[in-house]
């Protein structure tokens, strides 16, 4: 099958956001060459790849001149140039409302998560970093009570229909346990990583996330 996106570059590191990423260019049938970057050596902070995202972080998605960088983003993008495979609404509105779900998870989410190991982008001192600390699984549940409640439509995000939401949902799910949070609150969300994880897709997605691991250990 040919893709506009088919030559395509995806910067990756294990246990990352950048997982949606990688499964949502499986579910597009997309031909994507997959570059591994190790945070625990630092290579996020090499020049080399500041070149490609002066941010340091990832995921990062590079094709020919251009270079796209936020999950939402990459992943709106990654829908569009492979529109057989339905991975996002048509009407304006529903895809705006899948865009919000999925900024929510990129400012609210994974913020709260990130508070854990990563507080020194928002405070100083090691009694304000503890605080944070001390304060994700709290602030990680209360966003997810809100995706629980009120944002998670159906057996996948946007109702019966299958998108780009879910597996970004499933990736920042999956760190519940590991940030304090019992997944067993959420019975919906358990439900719906529990049918995420039986795709094919994602299933490819985490072997590969696997051997990557493997690799830069």
């Amino acid at each position: 099958m040919d893709h506009a996106g088919d030559g395509m570059d995806l910067f990756f590191t294990p246990d990352t956001c950048a997982l949606a990423s990688l499964i949502v260019c499986y579910d597009a049938g997309l031909d994507i060459t997959l570059t591994p970057i190790s945070f625990a050596k630092g290579a996020q902070k090499d020049e080399a790849y500041l070149a490609v995202n002066p941010k340091a972080r990832v995921p990062a998605l590079r094709f020919g001149p251009d270079i796209l960088t936020e999950t939402p983003a990459i992943l709106a993008y990654l829908a569009q140039i492979a529109p057989e495979a339905a991975l996002a609404p048509s009407d304006p509105m529903e895809f705006a409302q899948a865009q919000s779900f999925n900024a929510y998870l990129c400012s609210t989410v994974h913020v709260a998560h990130a508070h854990r190991m990563r507080g020194s982008r928002w405070v100083d001192g090691e009694a304000h970093l503890e605080a944070l600390r001390r304060k994700v699984p709290q602030s990680v549940a209360h966003a997810f009570t809100y995706i629980e409640e009120h944002a998670l439509r159906g057996p996948f995000v946007l109702g019966e229909r299958y998108s780009i939401c879910d597996p970004y949902l499933f990736t920042l799910a999956n760190w519940m346990e590991g940030d304090g949070v019992d997944p067993a609150q959420f019975p919906r969300i358990t439900a719906h990583r529990n049918q995420m994880a039986q795709r094919a897709t994602v299933r490819r997605a985490l072997a590969v996330e696997a051997e990557v691991r493997a690799a830069l250990a």
